[in-house]
């Protein structure tokens, strides 16, 4: 038999020989591949080479990392250097501890937590950083097959999660306080929900300007998914119109240029007006001692506050599309309805006056009588 576990790329053969259940592994991604290999299986234990089902003894986890992991991850992500900061952040805090010394095939998800329990003096996010980057690697050691099957590595609680949502009148004071280019940075993110380090990176060449709007091409991105073409509300347009015709109209380069090295603004110089806006707009309170009006927040809370907004507006499936995710459960980690749409659900749900009775069904609900809206009434009073 042949077949492809679910969600693996790569299919298995498995077949009886004189009584016994032959059982392995293929790094077949095709059907046709996958019986030539159990034809050649069949073959060898007819010969008597029964050597032919013995696995490769498994690499240290720490080898792995070293001549596989890394390499991998400085050629995969040599574009994207934060990505590439990340997963050698946390490849160094998995060499550094005992599990490095486990062979692959040994880990386990009670390794990870001791893992994490060692690393307890540290926050949340250093060690899911770890943790991350322990299961991207197992996830190769798969696809590489170096592993047989990837263990569920859980991850460690308390992280900080930016679930802050901007209110229309925290928008605005926030604007209102940013200096350029990044006020129009930030007014691009808020109004199409890009990634702030998608927005570091336009060029216009994917920027397409006409007299009445215009769209975005996301060219590049974390995933197939990130990318993506959207279009432009107003205020975008606005924002984007302006800097086009004060850069001299141009056809190419990058639309928040900057003196730079990488040559476009960056998150360095972003944090720093980001910041700067935060305190113009608080320095009044500061003085009189007042509650701040604009409380701290990370610039990637606009693209969470971007999202949030738009989720009453489509379903679960767009606004992935329109976020540059692959999966909607990435998404649901993006919107955090606010009390009042809650309320509003359930007022729209009433509104449709249907109850749900015990068999299941949905039946309409009919209005009170005449007289019990009376005894309502009187007993309201």
């Amino acid at each position: 038999m042949i077949y492809k576990p679910k969600g693996r790329k790569y299919f298995k053969v498995k077949f009886h020989f004189q009584g016994q259940v032959i059982h392995k592994a293929t790094r077949a991604k095709t059907k046709n591949l996958a019986r030539t290999i159990e034809a050649t299986l069949r073959s060898e234990l007819a010969k008597g080479n029964w050597g032919i089902l013995e696995m490769k003894p498994s690499p240290n986890l720490g080898e792995f990392f070293k001549k596989d992991f890394l390499p991998f991850t400085r050629t995969r992500f040599a574009s994207k250097v934060k990505s590439r900061q990340y997963y050698e952040y946390g490849a160094a805090r998995l060499l550094e501890s005992d599990i490095a010394d486990l062979k692959v095939d040994e880990v386990t998800g009670q390794d990870a937590a001791q893992f994490a329990a060692r690393n307890a003096n540290l926050s949340p996010s250093t060690v899911n950083c770890g943790l991350r980057t322990l299961r991207r690697a197992l996830s190769l050691a798969v696809e590489w097959g170096k592993l047989d099957r990837m263990p569920r590595i859980p991850l460690a609680k308390g992280e900080h999660q930016r679930e802050r949502v901007l209110s229309d009148s925290e928008i605005k004071l926030y604007l209102e306080n940013c200096r350029q280019p990044w006020r129009d940075a930030a007014t691009v993110i808020l109004g199409t929900a890009m990634r702030p380090g998608e927005v570091y990176v336009l060029r216009w060449e994917f920027v397409l300007l006409n007299g009445q709007g215009g769209l975005i091409h996301v060219s590049d991105g974390k995933s197939k998914a990130a990318r993506r073409i959207l279009p432009m509300i107003p205020d975008v347009y606005q924002a984007l119109k302006a800097r086009y015709e004060q850069q001299g109209r141009p056809t190419e380069g990058w639309v928040f240029p900057s003196t730079a090295r990488c040559g476009h603004l960056e998150q360095g110089t972003a944090k720093t007006q980001h910041a700067a806006a935060l305190a113009k707009a608080n320095a009044e309170a500061v003085r009189n001692n007042l509650p701040l009006p604009l409380k701290r927040f990370e610039p990637y809370v606009m693209r969470h506050t971007a999202l949030t907004r738009m989720a009453p507006h489509c379903d679960p499936f767009t606004l992935a599309k329109i976020a540059g995710h692959s999966s909607i459960t990435i998404t649901q980690r993006y919107c955090h309805p606010q009390a009042d749409a809650v309320e509003a659900a359930f007022t729209k749900f009433g509104i449709r006056g249907e109850v749900v009775t015990e068999a299941g069904h949905h039946e309409k609900q009919l209005p009170p009588a005449p007289q019990q809206q009376e005894q309502v009434s009187i007993a309201a009073d």
